[in-house]
């Protein structure tokens, strides 16, 4: 009876709760029913229930399709260039944002580096396009500095594509990805700084002794994400950024889920991908969690 009393005294804020609790349900935990397709031979005519039950047939074929193996090359590949460079250059980025003095220089730093984040990929990745092409900004910068005799489209170059994919979500995302090293940094007590000028630490050493301990809880964070998400590479990206001739390092497992299924039709391995891509990414979330525990003093930030 007392918790049914407390509850109804809180009634107000679970009724604000209330939607974002039946969204969830409607759009995250009942679509779960449809993973049972993985497991079938489903067509655009079946439903889910009447269509044949294959069992580990559609896993059988990914372990057997070399586009498929392809696509998880090229995944790891950007992903792991993505982790290397895009969770390392926030921190680096929001600690010289913090430290500087300017109050107006760091403003217009800080919203010229969101600004990229608010613009979607199609818009992007036209600018991209543009100025990759034979013809292009980038092209017109390398041939007056003597780097190049003439231009050549970079997006057709499958070599390259792989720097492009990473250093463009960079550009993207950066800015954005520093506002929680900020908001941390925010509440750090100024006395630690004082105390240590005090002892005479410089800069780097306040930054090495204070300012990196104190963002640990928020960089470990990041970490399990980042990991965690390192088979989910941008679908938005890809399809803007993918052609005929880049396509064999362009190819990662979110555009080779949606080929097959809503442009081949082959719902069943699309979603047997899919299930597959989900477990490993939810194994590696907790073997981060675990990992990074060793930062946190034996304590999970997650789990």
């Amino acid at each position: 009876m007392k918790k049914l009393s407390e509850i109804w005294k809180q009634r107000q804020l679970h009724w604000m709760v209330l939607p974002g609790v039946a969204f969830m349900i409607v759009f995250n935990y009942i679509p779960i029913y449809g993973i049972i397709i993985a497991f079938k031979n489903y067509t655009i005519v079946d439903t889910i229930t009447s269509a044949p039950w294959v069992g580990l047939d559609n896993f059988k074929i990914i372990m057997e399709d070399a586009f498929f193996w392809e696509a998880v090359r090229n995944t790891l590949g950007i992903s792991l260039l993505k982790l290397g460079l895009g969770f390392m250059i926030p921190i680096v980025l929001a600690i010289m944002i913090f430290e500087m003095k300017d109050g107006r220089l760091k403003k217009f730093i800080q919203t010229v580096s969101y600004i990229p984040h608010f613009f979607s990929w199609i818009v992007l990745g036209g600018m991209l396009i543009s100025w990759l092409s034979s013809n292009g900004f980038l092209n017109q910068v390398m041939i007056s500095l003597g780097v190049m005799d003439k231009g050549v489209n970079h997006l057709l170059d499958p070599d390259k594509y792989w720097w492009i994919a990473v250093l463009s979500d960079l550009w993207k995302e950066v800015g954005w990805g520093t506002i929680l090293y900020l908001a941390g940094m925010s509440r750090i007590d100024p006395t630690f700084y004082e105390a240590a000028r005090i002892d005479g630490a410089t800069k780097l050493m306040q930054i090495r002794k204070i300012t990196l301990p104190l963002l640990t809880p928020i960089i470990s964070l990041n970490l399990i994400l980042n990991v965690s998400g390192i088979l989910g590479s941008n679908l938005d990206q890809t399809l803007v950024l993918m052609n005929s001739q880049n396509q064999s390092k362009s190819e990662v497992i979110n555009s080779f889920v949606y080929r097959m299924g809503l442009a081949q039709g082959d719902f069943s391995y699309a979603t047997a991908v899919g299930l597959g891509i989900s477990v490993i990414s939810v194994i590696l979330l907790v073997i981060t969690d675990r990992v990074t525990r060793n930062l946190n003093n034996g304590k999970s930030v997650i789990l």
